[in-house]
């Protein structure tokens, strides 16, 4: 069970509207018998609790009203899954496939991902908060009211990507790649270190801070073809 409740940041400031958060109230849930993920497969209020699901094929599943905590996921294949009103925390994995995958009103706290592949999902009433993630690819994808809070993000690619409402608070984001995306209302004030190797000719629709901009300068001259002497 799901309540919403609009972000902190209101509407005011900087005259960029803030993400709408989820807050996630799990019902009581039941431990997963374990025995294997299953393409297409069902999972409903269970409780996954370090849970090795390494290699494992969940293609097409529904996760609605889940705690999953501190599983292994390296290139466990969740592509088109549709993870709902949940709960992920301590996650570790590299390669995990999540393209196509659907994440709505979820919290994936304190993850330790490297090569997550996202492109094409859909995220809406995200929360990422603590942790690090490495090459998080998340090419045309479509992010609404998404948070970044708290974590470390390592060449993120949001080429071709479209977000709306989009925060990053207290947020590292490294050599991040905004190609070709498309951006309304991304605050970008709270993303220190902001490094931006590709795409600032994309960022209308962001916010950024004069500190910030001041940083971005060399890189902005250079994408917009100007000298400076």
């Amino acid at each position: 069970m799901v309540r919403r409740a609009m972000g902190s940041r209101s509407a005011g400031r900087g005259a960029v509207r803030g993400a709408r958060r989820p807050e996630v109230r799990l019902p009581e849930l039941r431990a997963w018998s374990g025995g294997g993920l299953e393409p297409d497969g069902d999972y409903d209020g269970l409780q996954f609790r370090e849970a090795d699901l390494a290699g494992q094929d969940g293609a097409g599943a529904r996760f609605m009203d889940c705690a999953l905590t501190g599983c292994v996921v390296d290139e466990t294949g969740l592509g088109r899954a549709r993870v709902l009103d949940s709960v992920l925390t301590g996650l570790r994995g590299v390669g995990t496939q999540l393209a196509e995958s659907t994440f709505r009103d979820v919290e994936l706290v304190d993850a330790r991902l490297g090569g997550a592949q996202m492109h094409g999902a859909v995220l809406e009433r995200v929360v990422i908060r603590g942790g690090k993630i490495d090459f998080l690819n998340l090419r045309e994808a479509r992010l609404t009211d998404v948070v970044f809070e708290s974590c470390v993000l390592v060449e993120p690619d949001f080429a071709g990507a479209r977000l709306e409402r989009v925060e990053f608070a207290d947020c590292a984001l490294r050599a991040a790649d905004f190609g070709n995306a498309t951006l309304k209302d991304v605050d970008l004030r709270g993303a220190a270190p902001l490094e931006i190797t590709r795409g600032l000719g994309r960022l209308s629709g962001a916010v950024i801070s004069t500190g910030q901009l001041l940083d971005l300068a060399p890189a902005l001259a250079a994408e917009l073809g100007m000298r400076v002497e």
